[in-house]
């Protein structure tokens, strides 16, 4: 089930999210709001999964107020303008409905997130990176890196780049095969072949641990 909150000033447009959520059964719209204020307060008390989220508001644009989030839940942007699509896939949304936008288009953008959020839960990954959503195996991901806001994702063959917290990156993968050696490193306990007071060798890799982690990654192994 997908929980939902809804954020437009305009009732009307909310009551015609209402109406297409009411039709999907995988989809539960639990809150609607006319000031992004007021949910702000709910998103901080309350897990959701995806927002729908109006771009022109009179207090806070949505793009602002996504920027603002700290945690960043999936985002389906509504607008009558389209001049802000760029944008918005730049902040990682998973689609943008330019009103109005009829039940199937709305649909649409909801399965996508249901794909999205379903694949995390089985032995793979749909990483967002640009415009794009690539698979990748987690028996693949040999370990991942965080840069400031991106966090890259090493396999034995590709590095995937995406814009995420390490928090959040570290979220989507089982704590029981992935170990954190430093507060920018998560390693595979599969792929790791020696460890140093100092690193850890990767077969042909070497990432350094730092000395929190280290007794833990020790008593893990």
């Amino acid at each position: 089930m997908i929980k939902a909150i809804a954020i437009d000033d305009e009732p009307v447009a909310l009551k015609v999210i209402e109406n297409h959520a009411a039709r999907i059964p995988y989809l539960s719209l639990q809150a609607s709001f006319t000031n992004a204020f007021d949910a702000l307060s709910h998103l901080n008390a309350n897990k959701v999964d995806l927002v729908f989220l109006d771009i022109n508001m009179p207090d806070i644009s949505g793009l602002e107020f996504l920027k603002s989030l700290t945690t960043k839940p999936n985002v389906i942007f509504t607008t009558a303008y389209s001049e802000y699509a760029v944008e918005s896939y730049e902040l990682e949304a998973a689609d943008y409905l330019l009103k109005p936008f009829d039940f199937g288009r709305f649909l649409k953008a909801v399965n996508k997130v249901a794909d999205l959020t379903s694949e995390e839960s089985k032995d793979h990954l749909f990483l967002k990176s640009g415009y794009e959503h690539i698979r990748i195996d987690k028996a693949r991901l040999r370990y991942i890196k965080g840069d400031g806001n991106y966090v890259g994702f090493y396999t034995v063959d590709q590095k995937i780049l995406c814009r995420m917290k390490m928090s959040e990156a570290e979220e989507l993968l089982p704590n029981d095969t992935f170990l954190k050696v430093h507060r920018s490193y998560v390693v595979n306990r599969t792929e790791i072949t020696k460890v140093e007071k100092h690193q850890v060798h990767l077969k042909d890799e070497i990432i350094p641990i730092s000395q929190t982690y280290y007794e833990r990654l020790i008593s893990q192994l």
